[in-house]
């Protein structure tokens, strides 16, 4: 959930195209890979594991007693303060075991049942809403979203029109990330998607993957327009009570005076610290859930048992395999540990990630939202799932034991997957910090601004996003957006100054004044976003 800079894009690539390769790359011998290359499946085909020409399952007493203090480690490694992971192996739970503390400085330990944000593994589950009413009837797959959400507009005419649902699911509408109209602001969710329409496409319509939160709002709505509850209600009923999930809150203010719950952290000048939950409400079937391991575990089982729940379908067959199916090529780029496990593709379904790890497939997501990381990763054809909490930003370690859990529960050779992504990340870091010391190096420091301070006070606006108010305290000007993005501007080179955020989060963000040639300033642009400056500006609270 949490925005990115960086946002890779990606090739369309429909399931078909992609099966001859893994074919020739010898990964068709499950039932899941026979479905990639046209074979009809049966109506429980994922649920049934079969025996594959790879090395012998590992005894679940051994391999859970290994993770045990594979994770010990790697948790202490990472400096993560409080951790949860469960594995489940068909209908049975074979390791769950919280670690650390729910929160720096106090004594609570993290268990099986603390709840933490899931972020963006959220999304599967408003898949799974909507499949349910494809079932019923309800809504289909490929129906415009017009249809059934007539007020619903892009900035387009054509894609307005043309868009479906299955385009909100797989990030291919041609929207670029827009994550700063509900991060930036304090925008309700009717708001956040009504300004969407401003908002010009970044990319020709299904053609490119392109991350996108607001659009699993959207699909939120269809989820309550054709159901007739709101979202929050519909996979509480639906999906939560049936299966048992007695320990999953739809949102931060539905968790709040929930015992067990984790605080977030982050590592702040050197510093880890606990920090301020950032709600997700405004995008809540996007990533606002919080759950424990041990209710996650329940999600898995339901998951790799083709969505049945004591011997129960809550999803057809036809409609769990349309989950499963590729849809658009996805970046490698998108997660470094690609680079260690090496999938011959990498793709998005409905909701989940779609690759392969050592000749079989992998369906999993990340969440991430501001001092908290999730992972889920199932192989299908062994009826092996992996869950992971921590209550650290972007704690990557979640892949390391995704994959180290899948080798020691499928007997395959010890790889320390810890040890090579810290290696990996921690070079990652030293380039990012060597190329902010060239700019430091390369930046005109000792050519000044062109205007006096006074002249770059005011309002500046953006149709989409909103306002940004710059205005003259002393002798420095001081820059606020919304509630999140509030500090004082310090001079860069030229036009351009360097906001020091309130918020300790956030790392300081250029902020560039375009003068309008007559002795004013016409916009400012920061963030990627251009916002032009008001003819009469308005009081500056």
């Amino acid at each position: 959930m949490k925005p990115s800079t960086r946002r890779p894009v990606g090739v369309p690539l429909r399931l078909r195209a992609l099966a001859p390769a893994l074919l020739a790359a010898g990964l068709a011998s499950s039932p899941a890979c026979a479905r990639a290359a046209g074979a009809a499946p049966g109506a429980d085909a994922a649920a049934t594991a079969v025996a594959l020409d790879t090395p012998r399952v590992a005894s679940a007493a051994d391999a859970a007693r290994r993770l045990d203090a594979y994770v010990a480690r790697a948790v202490a490694d990472w400096h993560v303060p409080g951790l949860a992971i469960a594995v489940v192996r068909g209908d049975s739970v074979v390791f769950a075991k919280g670690y650390g503390v729910r929160e720096l400085g106090k004594a609570e330990a993290v268990d099986i049942h603390t709840r933490f944000a899931i972020g963006s593994t959220t999304k599967a589950m408003t898949v799974a809403a909507l499949a349910m009413l494809v079932d019923e009837g309800k809504i289909r797959w490929d129906e415009p979203v017009i249809d059934v959400l007539p007020d619903f507009r892009l900035y387009d005419p054509y894609v307005t029109r043309e868009v479906t649902i299955r385009d909100l699911l797989t990030h291919r509408t041609g929207l670029g990330n827009a994550d700063l109209l509900w991060i930036g602001n304090d925008y309700p969710g009717e708001e956040v998607i009504r300004r969407v329409r401003y908002l010009k496409l970044a990319h020709p319509f299904r053609a490119v993957w392109d991350y996108q939160n607001i659009m699993y709002a959207v699909a939120g709505d269809v989820v309550a327009a054709a159901s007739g509850m709101p979202w929050e209600q519909f996979v509480r009923t639906r999906i939560w009570q049936p299966l048992g999930m007695n320990e999953t809150e739809a949102t931060l203010a539905d968790v709040a005076g929930k015992p067990d719950v984790a605080s977030p952290h982050d590592s702040i000048g050197g510093r880890m610290k606990v920090i301020a939950n950032r709600p997700v409400d405004p995008v809540k079937s996007a990533g606002s859930v919080w759950s424990s391991v041990s209710d996650m575990s329940k999600w898995m089982r339901f998951v790799l048992d083709s969505a049945r729940v004591g011997g129960k379908r809550l999803i057809s067959a036809e409609q769990y395999r349309e989950i499963f199916t590729p849809q658009i090529r996805a970046p490698m780029e998108e997660y470094p540990a690609l680079q260690l496990s090496r999938p011959h593709g990498f793709s998005y379904g409905l909701g989940w990630f779609i690759q392969d790890y050592a000749g079989e497939w992998v369906w999993m997501h990340t969440g991430s939202i501001d001092g908290m990381s999730a992972i889920i990763g199932l192989l299908p054809d062994r009826k092996l799932g992996v869950y992971v909490l921590a209550n650290r930003d972007h704690a990557e370690l979640r892949h390391a034991l995704m994959y180290r859990a899948f080798d020691l529960f499928t007997g395959r050779p010890d790889r320390d997957w810890s040890r090579e992504l810290l290696t990996l990340f921690s070079g990652i870091r030293e380039r990012a910090r060597a190329r902010q010391a060239e700019r430091e190096k390369t930046r005109h420091a000792d050519v000044g601004p062109s205007l006096p301070l006074g002249a770059y006070a005011g309002v500046y606006s953006d149709s989409t996003f909103g306002a940004v108010r710059v205005q003259l305290r002393g002798d420095s000007l001081r820059l606020a957006y919304g509630k999140g993005v509030v500090g004082t501007l310090e001079h860069w080179e030229y036009d351009t100054f360097r906001a020091h955020l309130e918020d300790e989060r956030q790392d300081p963000i250029l902020v560039t004044f375009l003068p309008d040639g007559a002795g004013g300033v016409s916009a400012v642009r920061l963030m990627g976003v251009t916002f032009r400056r008001e003819a009469t500006p308005a009081p500056v609270p």
